[in-house]
């Protein structure tokens, strides 16, 4: 994407390097970060915490809330203030970073179960697209591609890509089929076909996890299980997938951290902003764990988010989780990569979940599958600071109702500051200027006519490409 500007802080830019000496630094950053531990593939940690909005860490500008450990994850790593989910809901963000597919490419563009086949808003004929529910099993994740290059695996936490509705599956072995254990993953703690935990406090009610004790609080639970896994594989790489749960619906937490926020006038649901808390310290216990038995060193930790926040308050984006405006779409994403990454660098640059796959890959010298698409790009050389990527634009496809039901059936491109969404109920276009109005509220449509029709072109184009399925009218009955 050109006109690339990193920051080391947020006040602060240096223009793009040359291509020569991009790739001298490229080169000298991965000689640089693999000589400190010999030959050694770097291990690998995927942290994507599920609703966090785009604003509710403090070192993404909340205030009021305390994330310690992430705010210095950030402060060692890349943030970035540009990063997208590949949807507004979950499932199929999820899909896109284990294979690199975009969710219309799937089609899987829903969060499971979704609604009933050809469904319809009271009033209206304008079914949503068709939507798979699940991920299906010749889809090669990064999981599968990291395992036969010799990584231990393991999934900690929220799967959600295994649905199969019950009429289908009445023993459930069918749902069983498609966890995490079958998807390139040696170890599956808590990934099954839930979308959010019965509860947060033991007995949790998750098939796929047994309480340790009674009460015991899941994020720390999962914490635990994911130190448990990395001692084990300390001497040889491993790939950490851990999805938490939090900080998704029900809204429960200590009731320590819940005081601590009802004390504070300025949060309107201490509850939630308890969770987030307790969600930090949990990973924040993960990290220092990492760094006190020197695993850290050679450690790429991605945390980021599935979609954007429901729960919480997300000005100045507007909209929220299940909508294709920005509240919506736009997430945190935090890379630390010792000797890789500068610390407390900022990148501006617009990346999309789709991007995790294909980093993955160069990050561990994987070569993609020529005869497989993919849909992202890697980010390396953004991490690096060392060159551009080439893509001009990101692209949204939503044709679903969200479980609110308050959404339109939309698709969207963003290209370098400018954002068009396009609505199926109407075919009206919105288009807004992302730097100058982030909380699109001014429609230019109108005025650009010639920016519009350029994107337009552009997002039906890909849209084609990768065979996206588009709303239908319901048939008139005579």
């Amino acid at each position: 994407m050109k006109h690339l500007k990193w920051y080391s802080s947020p006040q602060y830019s240096q223009s793009l390097a040359p291509s020569t000496i991009g790739l001298i630094l490229s080169f000298s950053f991965l000689l640089a970060a693999f000589s400190a531990h010999g030959s050694d593939k770097p291990n690998i940690v995927v942290i994507m915490a599920d609703d966090l909005g785009w604003k509710d860490l403090h070192c993404y500008g909340n205030e009021w809330i305390d994330t310690p450990h992430l705010d210095r994850l950030a402060k060692h790593g890349m943030q970035f203030l540009n990063a997208y989910a590949a949807a507004p809901v979950c499932s199929p963000t999820r899909a896109a970073m284990m294979t690199g597919l975009s969710p219309a490419r799937l089609r899987l563009t829903n969060h499971a179960p979704g609604n009933q086949d050809g469904f319809t808003l009271e009033g209206s004929d304008l079914q949503e697209a068709e939507s798979i529910r699940n991920l299906d099993l010749h889809h090669v994740t990064i999981a599968e591609r990291l395992k036969a290059a010799g990584y231990r695996t393991a999934h900690v936490g929220k799967w959600h890509l295994s649905y199969v509705p019950r009429k289908l599956d009445a023993t459930g072995e069918r749902e069983k089929s498609l966890r995490p254990e079958a998807q390139g993953f040696d170890i599956n703690v808590g990934g099954c076909f839930l979308g959010g935990p019965p509860s947060y406090f033991a007995p949790y009610r998750i098939p796929a996890l047994q309480e340790h004790t009674k009460g015991e609080y899941l994020p720390e639970r999962l914490a635990d299980e994911a130190i448990s896994f990395v001692d084990k594989e300390r001497d040889a790489p491993f790939f950490l997938n851990w999805w938490p749960y939090s900080v998704h619906y029900p809204m429960e937490a200590q009731e320590t951290l819940i005081a601590k926020y009802r004390e504070r006038k300025d949060i309107e649901d201490p509850v939630y902003a308890a969770m987030i808390e307790a969600m930090d310290r949990a990973i924040g216990r993960f990290l220092e764990h990492l760094e006190s038995t020197g695993i850290a060193q050679n450690t790429l930790v991605i945390f980021k988010s599935d979609n954007g926040g429901y729960n919480g308050d997300n000005r100045p984006l507007r909209g929220m989780k299940g909508m294709i405006y920005e509240g919506g779409i736009r997430i945190p994403w935090i890379v630390r990569w010792p000797g890789v990454v500068k610390p407390g660098s900022v990148c501006e640059v617009p990346v999309i979940s789709t991007d995790c796959y294909p980093t993955l890959l160069q990050a561990t010298g994987l070569q993609r599958d020529a005869n497989t698409p993919l849909d992202g790009e890697s980010i390396i050389p953004l991490i690096q600071q060392s060159g551009d990527i080439k893509r001009e634009s990101v692209y949204f496809h939503y044709p679903s109702y969200a479980f609110h039901k308050k959404n339109r059936l939309a698709s969207a491109i963003r290209t370098r500051n400018y954002k068009l969404i396009k609505y199926y109920d109407d075919n009206s276009l919105e288009l807004y200027d992302l730097i100058t109005d982030i909380g699109e509220t001014q429609n230019l449509a109108a005025e650009r006519p010639e920016v519009v029709n350029r994107m337009l072109h552009d997002l039906e184009t890909w849209l084609k490409e990768v065979g996206a399925k588009l709303p239908t009218r319901k048939p008139h009955k005579n």
